[in-house]
């Protein structure tokens, strides 16, 4: 086994015989890898090993079977984020997405940061959903998935109201709509949004300001990309979806 010392984030824990546990961790230095806590009732990793927890862990990587914690210092918890039900859902959501995104054990330390600063920008109170949007966009590239949202695909012109095509997997300008009966018939917004989404820096996103009615629409179609392209159902995205039809009444 290799000793080494790395940020992480606990993704999620199970039990596993009567009082050990199994602990999914993404590190910042040796990718997501699934760690073995051996009496955790009385183990001083109890409290650490929580969801949503950050934390520079002294591990044991083994390559071909559970790795184990020896460990840890600087921890992080997100206390907004975890006291309010609609923080987590979508907290949940993107550290699923992440851990769906990459396999067990792949470096990946620019996924870590952009996961670490979304949930950082989350809990500092920007916009979750936007901040959703971002990630989902941003992330498909992880999934082989790559879509240009800035021009059009037949003649490269910017800057128009654009729709989106699947047949072509991308967007068509007003001259070019007529290429594919069966377009999406965007609120331009949209396309505009995902454009900006995909290079946006976390600078700029305080000065996004989106409309509830295209936060619905950017919802919609983004759920699109991931039901053509990714064919990708997550729970944590099925709970997002319930939680929007009662989470109004707990408003």
């Amino acid at each position: 086994m290799q000793t080494k010392e790395s940020r992480g984030l606990v993704l999620f824990n199970r039990n596993y015989r009567e009082d050990d546990k199994l602990v999914k961790i993404f590190t910042e230095t040796a990718g997501k890898r699934m760690f073995f806590v051996k009496h955790i009732s009385r183990s001083k990793l109890a409290s650490v090993i929580q969801p949503l927890t950050l934390a520079d862990f002294l591990m044991k990587i083994n390559e071909d079977g559970l790795s184990y914690l020896d460990d840890y210092r600087e921890v992080e918890t997100f206390k907004t984020i975890n006291e309010d039900i609609f923080l987590l859902a979508y907290a949940s959501y993107l550290v699923a997405l992440a851990d769906a995104a990459i396999e067990d054990g792949q470096h990946d330390a620019l996924l870590f940061a952009f996961l670490v600063k979304t949930l950082e920008l989350m809990e500092q109170g920007l916009d979750y959903e936007i901040l959703t949007n971002i990630f989902e966009v941003q992330i498909l590239e992880r999934f082989g998935v790559r879509l240009n949202f800035h021009d059009c695909v037949f003649c490269h012109r910017v800057g128009l109201p654009f729709d989106f095509s699947y047949k072509y997997s991308g967007l068509l300008c007003p001259q070019h709509y007529e290429k594919d009966s069966y377009r999406s018939h965007l609120d331009p917004n949209v396309p505009y949004l995902l454009d900006r989404f995909q290079t946006i820096s976390f600078e700029d996103l305080q000065t996004i300001s989106v409309k509830p009615e295209v936060k619905r629409k950017l919802r919609t179609f983004i759920d699109g990309i991931y039901d053509n392209y990714l064919g990708l159902h997550l729970k944590a995205k099925k709970f997002i979806d319930d939680l929007s039809k009662w989470g109004d009444i707990m408003k």
